[in-house]
């Protein structure tokens, strides 16, 4: 008994699917191989780039009490009490703290994404407010 040409058909379809089907997973392990190499390098640099941030930030306050002792050794020398330079110094590290202060003040607004909720914002009916325009 032959297989009819219906048959063969179906056949070759099949495979051609299981084909396409295999195709498919491959590249489909192939991306996933992709991202989680990116994702693995991403995390790597993320770390790199932490740390040399917190060295980066260690130097800088190291650099900032150095630049606050000078400052108070010259108001010594320029005759002002100890405690009257070293006051200075806490002064002009409270100012410094009050401007950031200000300036984080003013940006954590926008870690509400404001301008997103306002435009999610149902608008209210002006009609359904207003009884007197109602009939």
């Amino acid at each position: 008994m032959m297989p009819s040409e219906g048959e063969n058909q179906d056949a070759h379809f099949k495979q051609e699917f299981d084909a396409l089907w295999v195709e498919l997973r491959g590249l489909g392990y192939d991306h996933f191989q992709l991202a989680a190499l990116e994702t693995r390098r991403a995390g790597e640099s993320f770390v790199t780039m932490l740390m040399v941030g917190v060295m980066i930030a260690v130097l800088l306050v190291a650099t900032w009490l150095g630049i606050l002792t000078v400052g108070v050794l010259a108001l010594i020398e320029q005759g002002v009490m100890v405690s009257s330079a070293v006051l200075a110094a806490v002064a002009v590290n409270l100012l410094f703290v009050l401007l950031l202060a200000g300036v984080l003040r003013r940006k954590s607004r926008f870690l509400q994404w404001p301008a997103c909720l306002h435009s999610l914002r149902q608008k209210p009916n002006k009609q359904r407010n207003n009884p007197s325009t109602s009939l």
